[in-house]
């Protein structure tokens, strides 16, 4: 009983701190808590079930998870190799096989030092465990809160729709990711329309980059206007930004401007939507951030890399735990 109450005292902080922001990290990690603990608990009332009872919750626990990590791992390096026959083989379109290769690597050199390595090889791979389920860990509370921070819906009028620019091609196109986010955001505008609202500001953000004959604002704009049917009365750029961050900073000032206190909805792609809603908190935008469709076969490595970026962000922390880790295994090694 004493790992449910655990379980539920770490349910209890995941809903307080989710109802206070919805867009932080923290969150993440609540989640994921609660779900080891609690998974921890069914383990502990195993030997009190009955038979037919107490076999699907240890397959639950361990049978899934195993056989799950062998199919993520094919699944991975599937989807490595499309994305490199559709996108190309730059570094970023590799990351899902290069993941999926890495699961099969710490098999293999668990299943090796198991048969054959000494000591000093069984302390090395045992450290090497923990410092990967330890990222593991911070991965999938980053997942499974990124899907859950995905359901979210839009209640009520907003007076602005913010849409986060992409690079474009041929130095003045909107991209068929781009074209994704517009789409969204223009999705919410003719809701707050058709259900009687006042017609919210399409905030399209994004600067000119070296290689751009015009800033992604204002493709964007050109887009919403042409292809979209929207006025160009409702369209306001942003035209100064280079980053997420600054799509984020010099947003809020411009609605700041017009409403100190504007609401407003910010939209981006769904692998981006939490690592940019992290952003949108630490910038002060006073909104939640939405995801547009992507391709299917983009999103394991796009969504590996939001992941990478959001753990080095937290670089002092991760680390420092993952040093830690190494310490304890250095440690019980030498003892051993």
């Amino acid at each position: 009983m004493v790992a449910f109450a655990l379980a539920a005292l770490f349910f209890l902080a995941f809903g307080i701190s989710a109802r206070q922001d919805r867009r932080g990290f923290r969150n993440a990690v609540l989640f994921g808590l609660t779900f080891i603990t609690c998974s921890f608990a069914l383990l502990l009332q195993v030997p009190a079930l009955p038979h037919w009872l107490a076999m699907p919750v240890v397959l639950l626990v361990f049978a899934i998870p195993t056989l799950g990590t062998l199919a993520l791992g094919v699944f991975l390096v599937a989807n490595g190799l499309t994305m490199v026959r559709k996108e190309g083989s730059r570094p970023p379109n590799l990351l899902s096989m290069v993941a999926g290769l890495g699961i099969f690597g710490m098999i293999a050199l668990l299943l090796l030092v198991g048969r054959y390595g000494s000591t000093v090889a069984h302390g090395i791979a045992a450290t090497l465990t923990l410092v990967v389920a330890y990222v593991s860990f911070i991965f999938l509370c980053f997942l499974g809160y990124a899907f859950l921070y995905g359901r979210i819906k839009v209640r009520g009028d907003v007076d602005h729709v913010v849409m986060l620019g992409s690079g474009l091609v041929g130095g003045d196109r909107v991209p068929p990711l781009l074209a994704s986010r517009l789409r969204k955001g223009q999705e919410i505008y003719e809701a707050q329309l058709a259900r009687g609202g006042r017609p919210p500001v399409l905030l399209v953000s994004g600067g000119k980059g070296s290689d751009e004959r015009v800033s992604e604002a204002r493709a964007m704009a050109d887009w919403l206007i042409a292809e979209g049917g929207v006025p160009a009365e409702h369209v306001r750029l942003e035209d100064r930004s280079r980053t997420t961050e600054e799509n984020m900073r010099f947003s809020r000032e411009l609605m700041l401007a017009d409403d100190p206190g504007y609401r407003c909805v910010v939209v981006t792609n769904n692998f981006h939507a939490f690592r940019a809603a992290m952003m949108a908190r630490k910038a002060g935008v006073n909104g939640q951030v939405l995801g547009s469709p992507t391709a299917r076969y983009f999103w394991p490595s796009a969504t590996i890399r939001e992941f990478v970026a959001v753990f080095w962000e937290h670089k002092a922390v991760n680390l420092g735990i993952c040093g830690l880790l190494v310490a304890l295994g250095a440690l019980v090694t030498i003892t051993v």
